[in-house]
């Protein structure tokens, strides 16, 4: 047996996989073929129909995670600061292959505070059902034989997070010595010391081709010596130090400067380990299993005979410095490139209830195939605990991200209309829930069972047809409701205020017209832009002319209104001067149709910025003008929206008056909690009644100082709004990031006026809700306005015991107006699967949503407890959740080892981004206004808006071929990455930066910004100059499509290796150790699992 290689999970990736579900699976090489989609769902006629409950016959499946190769990081000091602390060596972007540490005896650095081996533990996705039998997995063992060789396949697509992951050890190339040293090359170790499952033998494999030759790093090159330094000690966490695990007898690794050479004979080889390590895996000197590494270029070769287990090593090499390798603990850029080989290239299809979606990171293809788009919804877990005791010592928490008019790709189909007439929308009679797949139809058709409440109910005769032999409707695939998992209702006039049809929603600009607003240029930018965005207000389908009114408002202390009605010559203007009693002065040509009054809009465009061109009024007002335009609606009788431009803290004497409250005393003391709170109730009470007329307010803030966020977001929050900031505002610096935001969320497409229920089957039931919305009562998330990137998060609770065969269904049911004034019922639909076992919740879940949910529970949490309690509670909850993992699922091994979960691996990386970031642990530059804009806006956030934002995307420019204009593979988010002959773009989703490394070819920044050296580049730069040559169109095309794919225009940064702006850049490489305290993720890893051992314990 070659112990080179990693050991495969059960089953076997190269043998074909029987087909579930009549989807056929071809096989080539490990990875399944393509997936076509089932002619139908599979038997509609068990207990709960749209499930197959047990496998096809003959049909075994994979073994329980608890038994999978486990796989360990290297063993280094954990009390050391991100800036010394990995090698020179190879730059890789994940734990893709390893070498042995060699240890010098009797050398222990800072003590005995050694990271413990990371194992991360594969699972296999087992969408179908209940967990094999003891003897379906005896079976399946049983006739398996070990190869000569076992080499890494790669995974079936129904795999979330690729091949088991196998944490390396420290850079470099070392003598082989270790837990095999005394048996010959190729020749397997007795199975009673190396398998898991006594008496079970791996499955055989074919070695591809390429299993022997070495694959370059993933990205990065080596690392510039002016960028490294020699380790500086003693900045950890607290606590007492980690043991070392029990197997491991050798000292730590030695951990030199730059440069150092190290001879002398290699340590002894450790004992032999107890019998819980799966074949395959080689042990390594420090701790670590995993595959060795061969040779690489520009790195020295191993010792001559190091690849013979019984032969002495040669005479020693140079060595380069060893410290913790980061390519030893789990990488993100792995997981997120592994699962895009994976799963991007197949259609997702949504027939098989509890699937786990593909990353958000990954482009993936969606067929509707009775379950809801994960566009719409994603959950943290698709297998949820049966029961309420399960849930609890899981600690994970049982929710979803509920996005409902998400926008899809151009080839995804919108969700089709349905129109019943007057009848309206078929529904359960008793829990209200609407037509869905998952309804069973009995009696011949003539009656429903409701999937959610078992209630039965009749088929009204217009809507009755015959049932097939296997008791589903022969018109089952002709009607949306019965076969899809997302589609539209339209909705009778029951559905509607006072029951009357609606009229189209009116847009009302507010513009602020005191002395900043005009001074600024903003004025005049916001009125000639204007002109032209009128013509794109957003349209129904194919209309020619949105059916959306606008009309016009000025202010500062006073509100100026405008008659712009078509039938005049020149614009009116109507001044109300008592704040405190607000009216609308008009009706009759306040709220008018663009086509109709273009020239009299465009006359009134043209003055506004000459009639306030000599202002010396400074103060403004705030609450009065959204008063005044719900007023407006509400006189019109029809929803809206209010696009507000406001400049400065409102201190005018009106309702809603505000002081300046800024105290960055306060910060990390119990008072802190008041930053992120409103002032003064009037907002809220303001917010209420925009709500109840259907009047959403988008803000978009050009303050000088402070403004206090956290009170005026208060209405845009609460009805569904947005805000846009836009500090010291400069029209020649900012102008294209406002416009074009600004023409964005014109011409999105908007629901008004809408109410949003969550129904879910018996057993659980909703109880949280987070985003941008407003609730009168426990169930009803009322919104003014949502638009396509709004999301509602909704947590889950138990009230009783669910049932592994039928499963948990959720429905989401949104009714709304539509842009044209259609009152529509938009329904969402999402089978998840139910467990026993804990093994099977850990083997389902998403990080990315779980990280979502975390963010939010924390950033509301901010509102009512001190910080450090709400950094505290996460922590704690993210222990609780690892340490019931290592607890009830893991295979048996030392307690030194820190064993995460497949599907959670990345849960510590991403869990530290949040602890780091700037609601939670601001920095000395980070003002109390953003960290209120930025705890309002991830409210609402979808999961790949989080996932970037707390991880940013780090791309290499200068690294591919200047003709390849894909995007280039990411790097790890950490100082080591940067190579200072380098360029590269960091992007998370808000910000753009642009570094440029000190010693970057003449030639590259003669292309990229038309100079001819380094020292001549502005510093600051935000935008780069059109050049005709490769590079250049190059760079330019990746920054315009980052842009494209996020819902805020960034605004690029261009930053200098060692210029002042580079501490700013480096706030967002969230692997290293922050300026304002927070920890690396070396660190933060060690502290994870000292927290694990603590509750283990």
């Amino acid at each position: 047996m070659n112990l080179n290689q990693s050991a495969p999970p059960v089953p076997p990736f190269g043998q074909p996989q029987p087909a579930y579900l009549g989807h056929h699976q071809s096989s080539y090489g490990g990875q399944p073929g393509s997936t076509t989609a089932p002619t139908s769902y599979g038997a509609y006629n068990g207990p709960v129909p749209g499930y197959q409950q047990t496998p096809p016959p003959g049909v075994s499946r994979a073994p329980p995670s608890s038994g999978a190769p486990p796989a360990s990081t290297a063993q280094g000091p954990c009390g050391q600061t991100a800036y010394g602390q990995f090698g020179q060596g190879d730059v890789q972007n994940g734990p893709s292959s390893t070498v042995q540490m060699q240890r010098l005896p009797g050398y222990q650095p800072f003590g005995s505070a050694v990271l413990a081996p990371v194992v991360s533990q594969p699972a296999v996705l087992q969408p179908y059902g209940p967990p094999p039998t003891s003897a379906q997995v005896t079976a399946q063992l049983a006739g398996m034989q070990i190869s000569g060789a076992v080499a890494p396949a790669s995974p079936p697509s129904g795999l979330g997070y690729g091949p088991p992951t196998s944490l390396a050890s420290a850079s470099g190339s070392f003598p082989n010595s270790g837990l095999y040293g005394s048996y010959p090359q190729g020749q397997a170790p007795p199975l009673g010391q190396a398998q898991g499952h006594p008496g079970a033998q791996p499955p055989q494999r074919s070695v591809p081709p390429q299993a022997s030759s070495f694959t370059p790093p993933a990205s990065g090159g080596p690392r510039m010596p002016s960028m490294t330094g020699p380790l500086l000690p003693g900045q950890s966490f607290g606590g007492p130090p980690v043991s070392q695990p029990n197997h491991v007898s050798s000292p730590a690794p030695q951990v030199l400067p730059p440069g150092t050479q190290m001879t002398g004979p290699p340590g002894p080889p450790p004992p032999p380990m107890h019998s819980s390590q799966q074949p395959g895996y080689q042990l390594q000197q420090n701790g670590s299993y995993g595959p060795t590494r061969g040779p690489q270029s520009n790195y020295g070769s191993p010792y001559p005979g190091a690849a013979a287990f019984g032969s002495q090593p040669g005479p020693p090499q140079p060595l380069p410095p060893k410290r913790l390798d980061p390519d030893a603990i789990p990488s993100p850029i792995q997981v997120i490139e592994d699962d895009r080989n994976n799963r991007g290239s197949e259609p997702f299809v949504t027939g098989v209830r509890g699937q786990v979606p593909p990353l958000v990171t990954t482009n993936f293809l969606v067929k509707d195939q009775g379950n809801a788009s994960p566009r719409y919804i994603r959950c943290t877990s698709y297998n949820i605990p049966c029961t309420s005791d399960m849930a609890k010592q899981a600690q994970v928490p049982l929710a979803a991200v509920i996005k409902p008019l998400a926008r899809l790709p151009p080839e995804e189909a919108s969700p089709y209309v349905v129109d019943h007439g007057e009848s309206g929308p078929l529904r359960c009679n008793r829990c209200k829930a609407y037509m869905c797949p998952f309804m069973q139809f009995v009696e011949g058709g003539r009656r429903f069972q409701c999937c959610f409440c078992s209630c039965i109910n009749d088929v009204p005769p217009q809507y009755f047809q015959h049932l097939d032999h296997t008791g589903k409707r022969v018109d089952a695939y002709d009607r949306p409701e019965l076969s899809l998992g997302s589609y539209e209702f339209l909705a009778t006039v029951d559905y509607c205020k006072n029951n009357k049809f609606p009229s189209p929603p009116a847009f009302i600009f507010m513009i602020d017209v005191s002395y900043n607003a005009i001074r600024s240029g903003l004025v005049r930018l916001l009125c000639e832009e204007l002109k032209s965005l009128l013509d794109f207000l957003p349209r129904e389908g194919g209309a020619e002319e949105s059916a959306v009114r606008v009309g016009f408002v000025t202010y500062n202390k006073v509100l100026h209104f405008y008659n712009v009605k078509s039938s005049l010559a020149q614009p009116q203007m109507m001044v109300v001067s008592d704040v405190g009693d607000m009216f609308v002065p008009l009706l009759d040509g306040f709220l008018v149709n663009v086509n109709e009054s273009q020239a009299v809009i465009t006359s009134l465009l043209d003055q506004i910025p000459e009639m306030f061109a000599d202002t010396r009024e400074t103060e403004t007002v705030f609450a009065p003008v959204i008063q005044a335009g719900m007023e407006a609606l509400k006189a019109a009788e029809c929803a809206g929206k209010l696009f507000l431009f406001h400049t400065s803290l409102p201190i005018a004497e009106a309702p809603g008056k505000l002081k300046n409250r800024d105290d960055r005393k306060l910060i990390n003391t119990d008072k802190e909690k008041t930053l992120f709170q409103p002032q003064t109730g009037a907002y809220q009470t303001l917010a209420k009644e925009c709500v109840a007329q259907g009047c959403c307010v988008d803000l978009f803030l050009f303050p000088n100082q402070y403004v206090d966020v956290a009170t005026l977001s208060v209405v845009p929050q609460l009805t569904g709004g947005s805000v846009y900031k836009y500090a010291c505002f400069q029209v020649e610096n900012d102008q294209e990031r406002f416009l074009s935001d600004l023409r964005r969320d014109v011409q999105k497409v908007v629901g008004f006026d809408a109410v949003m229920r969550v129904r879910t089957s018996t057993g659980i039931r909703a109880v949280d809700f987070f985003g941008a919305f407003y609730m009168s009562n426990t169930t009803d998330v009322e919104l003014a306005g949502l638009d396509g990137d709004k999301t509602v998060t909704v947590e889950f609770k138990h009230d009783d015991r669910l049932n592994e065969e039928s499963g948990a269904l959720l429905q989401c049911a949104l009714l709304y107006t539509s842009c044209a004034g259609q009152r529509r019922l938009r329904i969402h639909n999402l089978a998840l699967n139910c467990c026993t076992q804990l093994a099977d919740l850990y083997r389902n879940c998403e990080t990315d949503t779980l990280i979502n949910y975390m963010a939010k529970f924390a950033y509301r949490g901010v509102l009512n407890s001190p910080v450090k309690t709400v950094r505290d509670t996460l922590i704690t909850q993210c222990a609780q959740i690892l340490a019931c993992y290592r607890k009830n699922c893991a295979s048996p091994s030392s307690a030194g080892q820190l064993i995460l979960p497949e599907c959670m691996k990345l849960l510590p990386v991403y869990l530290n981004c949040v602890l780091k970031s700037d609601v939670l642990q601001p920095g000395a530059e980070v003002t109390t206004d953003d960290r209120a804009y930025v705890r309002q806006l991830v409210t609402s956030m979808d999961v790949a808006e989080t996932n970037v934002f707390f991880y940013p995307r780090l791309l290499p420019l200068t690294k591919s071929p200047i003709e390849n204009t894909t995007e280039p593979p990411a790097v790890r988010a950490s100082d080591e990455r940067l190579s200072n002959g380098d360029i590269y773009l960091l992007e998370n989703g808000l910000n753009l930066f642009l570094w440029v490394g000190a010693s970057v070819q003449q030639g590259v920044v003669q292309s990229l910004f038309g100079v001819s050296s380094f020292s001549q580049i502005t510093s600051g730069l935000s935008v780069l100059p059109v050049l005709d040559n490769l590079l250049s169109k190059k760079v330019r095309g990746l920054i315009d499509s980052l842009r494209a794919q996020r819902s805020r225009y960034m605004k690029l940064i261009v930053v200098k290796q060692e210029d002042k702006l580079e501490t700013l850049f480096k706030h967002f490489l969230v692997e290293d150790k922050s300026l304002s305290g927070g920890a690396s993720y070396v660190d933060f890893l060690c502290h994870m699992h000292k927290e694990i051992r603590q509750l283990l314990s």
